[in-house]
């Protein structure tokens, strides 16, 4: 068996929610080219993340990445912030 690291999955969004202890709600958004008709559509996705440190406010912008189950909901951890809201 080799030792082969997995990379982690990283995703960047905004804050949409902080209103619970430790945890924060990212809106993720990608454009997806529209098979038949060709037009880039809009997909959005909800992540709940894990912020051990409060610091997320409502807008700013995140980078989140996968970790193992903290939770219910929550499989994604804030690894930094990218941009704070004014």
């Amino acid at each position: 068996m080799s030792d082969t690291s997995k990379t982690r999955k990283t995703r960047q969004g905004f804050v949409i929610s902080n209103a619970m202890d430790k945890s924060v709600v990212i809106l993720v958004e990608r454009k997806v080219r529209h098979k038949l008709y060709g037009k880039f559509v809009r997909r959005r996705v909800k992540y709940m993340a894990h912020d051990p440190a409060n610091q997320c406010n409502i807008g700013d912008i995140v980078l989140i990445e996968e970790c193992r189950p903290l939770s219910k909901n929550k499989r994604w951890r804030v690894r930094n912030i990218v941009e704070q809201a004014v």
